[in-house]
Parts: structure tokens; sequence; C-alpha cells
């Protein structure tokens, strides 16, 4: 649901606030190997029917393979650099997601 009363960057600063109490160590943030995983099972039959009935698409999988290549990038820094560099990108992420459309503005509400 879009929140116009905030604009990208608090939104953002939000997100990361929350991911640093979800990932409060670079242990706990993902591997490369857990996303790999994700852009696979991105590709899954069951993902697919999903988004096609939810958004009347297949499931568009390149962010998930954006994501993995993003971390093997990362593999030469220090880990707490390589969880803030990760937070921050997931951060913008989840902002894009909050102020873009969701599949609740494709279905009706029922009273």
């Amino acid at each position: 649901m879009s929140q116009p009363n905030f604009n990208s960057e608090q939104v953002v600063k939000q997100e990361e606030a929350y991911l640093r109490l979800v990932h409060p160590t670079p242990e706990e943030t993902p591997t490369c190997i857990n996303l790999f995983d994700t852009f696979l099972s991105c590709n899954a039959i069951r993902s697919q029917i999903k988004s096609f009935y939810r958004h009347g698409e297949r499931t568009h999988c390149s962010q998930k393979l954006e994501d993995f290549k993003f971390c093997l990038g990362l593999t030469r820094m220090e880990p707490d650099e390589r969880r803030d560099v990760w937070i921050r990108r997931r951060a913008e992420w989840w902002a894009a997601r909050r102020l873009g459309k969701s599949s609740e503005d494709v279905w009706e509400m029922r009273e």
C-alpha cells in the first residue's frame, strides 16, 4: 500500500533500522548460497503459478539473480562492512516495494 506521507529516504531509513534488528550480526545475513537457492526456487512451478494468480504474469526472477551476483561482489569485504552494504541494498528494495504498487492494487476488497 502506498504511503504518501513518507519520502523514499525516510522509508529506506525505517527499513534499515528494522533489518539491523532482524540481522544483528554478519552471520545473520544470507549467504551467497542462500541467495542462489532463492533464485532457483523462484523458477519453480509453485512460485510461477502463485505469481500468475496474484499479478497475472509469471515471476520475474532477474532481481534474485542480481542479488546473487551482488553477493558475489561482496566476498572481499569484511563481514561487518558486507552486512551494512547488504542491509542498505535490501532496505532500498523494501522501500521501493512499500512505496510502489502491490497485488492489493489489483484486487478489490470485499465487504
